[in-house]
């Protein structure tokens, strides 16, 4: 009996210069985790991978019309990239990034891999410069507005600890010397903004997120 086969992964491969298609799709045709599909085919990909040497201005339209016309997410295979060039390949929907040099083909179907399941995938010397500049923007920019990355401001958060400590919208009036009307619409507010349920789900997301 035959053991059941793994499915794979469908990726659309576009490169900027044929030898570099040819050379990538050789790669990745001879691996069984993967199979790659006609871009214009009716065949939907789960994963798009493009492959350029630099993050120029037409590197970056090709990324934004592939993120307008395949809403999937995205491998960058490329010679160079800095920060902020990999920061814009992430408003793309390119979360995983993997240099030339680095995209040996196990390496390759590794973060493709990760990358189908939500997954991202950065090199490490940008990782740390990326942290920073994130640290830098919370300090400089955000902190200062009382909001951070989560979406949500200081009197937010300060709702949701005491909705999860047991106090009704009343008590979190009192406690915090607001109408009960303006406790309801930050709780509202902070609902509708983040697509949550109900004050439940909401103080469960700050606990996911380290808030409370």
């Amino acid at each position: 009996m035959h053991p059941a086969a793994v499915e794979r992964i469908l990726v659309d491969l576009r490169a900027q210069d044929p030898v570099s298609q040819a050379g990538v799709a050789s790669q990745l045709r001879a691996r069984p985790e993967v199979r790659l599909v006609d871009p214009d085919g009716a065949e939907g990909a789960q994963v798009v991978i493009v492959v350029v040497d630099l993050i120029d201005d037409e590197a970056l339209g090709l990324l934004r019309q592939l993120q307008r016309t395949k809403p999937v997410p995205g491998v960058l295979v490329t010679t160079h990239i800095d920060e902020q060039q990999l920061v814009s390949a992430a408003e793309c929907g390119f979360i995983g990034v993997i240099r030339r040099t680095e995209a040996t083909p196990e390496r390759l179907v590794q973060v493709i891999a990760a990358v189908a399941r939500g997954e991202g995938h950065v090199p490490a010397d940008l990782l740390g410069s990326l942290l920073a500049q994130v640290g830098r923007l919370q300090g400089e920019v955000l902190g200062p507005r009382g909001l951070n990355f989560t979406g949500l401001a200081a009197r937010e958060i300060e709702v949701l600890r005491l909705v999860a400590e047991g106090y009704d919208t009343a008590d979190i009036a009192l406690k915090l010397a607001y109408s009960e009307r303006t406790i309801k619409n930050v709780l509202h507010a902070v609902m509708t903004r983040l697509n949550l349920r109900n004050r439940s789900h909401a103080v469960a997301y700050a606990l996911r997120q380290g808030l409370i």
